[in-house]
């Protein structure tokens, strides 16, 4: 047998032998014996050693048995113990939780660590829509107001996190009053709140109230502490109890103490006297009365009203405040005088209806008693008599209408309504409510605004007719550069639509659309520019061709009220015959300058042959020639005559057409006035002498020079007493004066002839015009031309009076300043 082998069969033997020996003891327990011992003694020393062996785990399994029925049986009797105590403290717990919940409350504890607490109770005091969620109850703000919600939520962060306790009377948002406790026990934080109810809801509304009232105590002290006015309280003794720093102030005390403990006095005494007396008499004092503060005299309103223990008063600042009444009542004077100086009637009742102002304006408008009006009559009575004397509007229903206007004194806003009286005039009535009640008339005669008005909506559609009658095309454009006005002209003019004129478009806009029509660019900047312009506004006229050949005359014109009036007249056929004229007016100074080349070229080329002519007559005339019939003679001096004639008529075209193309020059000098006439008049002697004709100067002594071109004055003079001579009938007389004035000297030439006759006066100066009308002689008809271009080019100018049958006088007058006319010219 091996060491296993025996070691299982001990184990074996021992298990049974402790089986035997857990078996109740009975009556074959002696056989057994026996038959053990004997089986002991038939073994070998080995089995004795598995035997021993056997025995000794049979002898432990023996102890250990018996041990563990001990153990078993101790721990029945403690189980039974602890099942007992267990049932007590289950009862204990039952009857401390009946009288916990006895009364409806709700348990919140949170274990040491814990976030989510345990919740107990009747959850649906507090939150019984949420009943079957009582995490809910923790949402303090669903069930309890925002400041009560808010103190509770600070109270149980201060229980969990530092233990501290609370107690809280609450009211829920339903009204119910409730009572909250913190408390940590055990390491846990308990919340218990609870109904109160019976004593304990009045006890925390008597709380609830206290500190109401002890927080409004508070209040109310620090406010009167703090406030600028003096304030006191007198207990039943008369003696001061409360006063604060300004009573102290202006008692000149150290402190409210001091003014408390010294009874000190704000009042005189006849002052003080008086409010007591008020206060027996009405339990109310109120006056205005002066006080002495820092040594200043000032005036105060004071009020003292009796309370329960004695009286209380206030002194308010009132010097301010009289100085704004004063200031109100002299700045309402003052509108009432503003009011009297205007020209609109103003009538101001008060909220009793009555009148309490008016001004003159208002009286002569209605013609009104002032006596009336000075009674203060009611708003009704002032209708009645205006009604009475026909000079209200006329109304089927004059109560009705009365009651309407009377609405302006229930009423929070002005309105406005036109009356047109019997009379032909019309008012102008303005109601506004007063803000102290009553209501204020404006009224206002328009009669002549209205008829202005009408007159000017007349004139607008007079001028609106004949804008539209126009063929020139006209558009207004505001000063934004938006057309506000056109005419029908305007749109045929350039193709455009009426209707989308209407909308007012920009000028750009406008721009854009006559651009198939015309396209420069820079005309139409200019256009825009004058339109849009803001300052520097002046008209601007532009000539305008279009594509379809169309000429136009474009005018801008400056409004006063900031707009642009533009304009467009059709000149095509103006400018198709201006166009016709200034090619004829170019081809006619064309001809005109071949007519003054020829007569220019021809006298030239006479000039030769009359100059060599008359050298021979005065060659032949010369004694030193050789001698002369009397009919050679003759003959010679016929030559010598008429070829000194036609070099002087030769001589006057060159002039003329030398002055015409600009080319003559004047060789400016000193004039002596009586030499130029003394030269002028030799040059006609012998005319004088054949005509019997008399010849006085009139010269002013005090004339002196002047300046001009000698040699052409005295052409000029020549030429007048020539044509005085031509025209003289024999036996006459020619005049010849001169006179100086401030800025010309004048030369006149006056003769006795026939006169100049209506029809030729404006053709007298002009080139050939030569006319007998009673001369004995026709000249070539230069001589007046050649004076008035002479005179003309000292910058002079030539007149005269002419009457038929009477004679005629010609003025010439020189300036005294040619170097102004000079400049002038240039």
């Amino acid at each position: 047998m091996s060491c296993t082998s025996l070691v299982r069969g001990s184990i074996a033997g021992a298990s049974a032998a402790s089986v035997i020996a857990i078996a109740p003891a009975s009556a074959a327990e002696p056989d057994m014996s026996e038959r053990l011992i004997q089986t002991f003694m038939n073994l070998g020393r080995q089995d004795l050693a598995a035997l021993a062996m056997a025995l000794g785990v049979l002898g432990f399994s023996v102890v250990a048995a018996i041990l563990l029925m001990r153990t078993r049986v101790r721990a029945d009797a403690n189980e039974q113990r602890l099942r007992a105590d267990i049932r007590a403290l289950q009862a204990e717990s039952d009857r401390f939780r009946a009288l916990l919940f006895a009364e409806p409350q709700v348990l919140i504890s949170w274990g040491a660590g814990e976030n989510r607490p345990q919740i107990s109770g009747d959850i649906s005091l507090l939150t019984p829509q949420d009943a079957h969620q009582p995490q809910r109850l923790l949402a303090f703000g669903t069930w309890l107001p925002p400041e009560p919600a808010l103190q509770m939520d600070h109270a149980v962060d201060a229980l969990r996190d530092a233990g501290e306790g609370f107690l809280l009377n609450l009211v829920t948002s339903a009204g119910r009053s409730v009572e909250a406790m913190g408390r940590a026990i055990g390491g846990q934080a308990i919340v218990r709140i609870r109904d109160l109810g019976g004593l304990r809801r009045d006890l925390a509304d008597m709380t609830l109230r206290h500190k109401s009232l002890l927080e409004e105590t508070d209040t109310l002290r620090a406010f009167a502490a703090a406030a600028p006015w003096p304030l006191w309280a007198r207990g039943a003794d008369g003696n001061l109890n409360f006063a604060n720093v300004a009573y102290a102030r202006a008692t000149e005390a150290a402190s409210t103490t001091d003014a408390i403990e010294r009874n000190l006095e704000l009042l005189d005494s006849g002052d003080r006297v008086a409010m007591a007396r008020a206060l027996n008499d009405h339990a109310a004092f109120a006056s205005r009365v002066p006080i002495v503060i820092g040594g200043e005299r000032r005036i105060y309103d004071v009020h003292a009203l009796k309370v329960a223990g004695g009286t209380a008063g206030i002194a308010i600042d009132a010097g301010e405040a009289a100085a704004l009444s004063a200031a109100l009542v002299r700045m309402a004077e003052a509108h009432r005088r503003t009011l009297d100086q205007l020209s609109s009637g103003v009538a101001v009742f008060d909220g009793q209806r009555r009148l309490a102002f008016y001004n003159d304006s208002y009286r002569r408008l209605w013609d009104l008693d002032r006596a009336f009006l000075d009674s203060n009559p009611d708003d009704s009575s002032v209708l009645d008599r205006l009604r009475a004397g026909r000079k209200l509007p006329e109304q089927s229903d004059f109560r009705a209408w009365k009651a309407r206007l009377h609405e302006a004194y229930r009423a929070v806003e002005a309105a406005k309504d036109v009356w047109y009286l019997p009379d032909g005039r019309a008012l102008s009535i303005v109601t506004t409510p007063n803000p102290e009640g009553g209501v204020t008339y404006l009224f206002d005669d328009v009669t002549e605004s209205l008829d202005l008005a009408r007159r000017y909506d007349r004139l607008i559609n007079v001028q609106r007719e004949t804008l539209d009658s126009l063929t020139e095309a006209v558009a207004v454009f505001g000063s934004n550069g938006r057309a506000q006005l056109f005419n029908p002209a305007f749109a045929r003019m350039w193709k455009l639509s009426p209707d989308a004129l209407a909308e007012q478009p920009h000028i750009e806009t406008v721009e854009g659309w006559c651009k198939p029509l015309f396209d420069d660019a820079t005309s139409w900047l200019t256009i825009r520019n004058a339109i849009t312009r803001i300052d520097d506004r002046v008209s601007v006229r532009l000539k305008l061709e279009r594509k379809d050949g169309t000429v136009l005359d474009c005018t801008t014109m400056p409004l006063p009220d900031g707009a642009t009036m533009v304009t467009f007249h059709d000149i095509t056929d103006t400018e198709n015959v201006e166009r016709a004229l200034r090619e004829r007016n170019d081809a006619l100074e064309t001809a005109d300058q071949m007519k003054v080349d020829f007569v220019h070229h021809v006298s030239y080329e006479l000039r030769s042959p009359l100059t060599t002519i008359i050298g021979f007559a005065h060659l032949m005339s010369d004694p030193g020639t050789g001698p002369l019939t009397a009919k050679q003679a003759e003959y010679v001096n016929y030559i010598t005559s008429s070829t000194d004639a036609l070099l002087a008529l030769t001589n006057n075209i060159l002039d003329l057409a030398t002055i015409d193309a600009g080319a003559m020059t004047l060789e400016l000098g000193p004039v002596d006035v009586r030499k130029i006439i003394e030269a002028a008049a030799e040059g006609i002697q012998d005319r004088l002498s054949l005509d019997r004709i008399a010849l006085r100067i009139d010269i002013d002594p005090h004339i002196g020079n002047f300046t001009g071109d000698e040699r052409r004055i005295v052409q000029v003079l020549y030429n007048l007493l020539a044509n005085a001579v031509g025209f003289s009938p024999p036996d006459a007389e020619i005049t010849v004066s001169a006179r100086r004035t401030d800025h010309s000297v004048s030369f006149a030439v006056t003769d006795q002839g026939p006169g100049i006759p209506p029809d030729v006066k404006d053709k007298v100066f002009d080139w050939f015009e030569s006319r007998a009308n009673g001369s004995r002689h026709r000249g070539a008809g230069l001589g007046l031309s050649l004076v008035r271009s002479f005179v003309e080019l000292h910058g002079g100018r030539v007149h005269f009076d002419s009457t038929v049958k009477r004679g005629t006088r010609v003025v010439c007058d020189f300036p005294l300043d040619q170097t102004a006319h000079r400049n002038a010219a240039e």
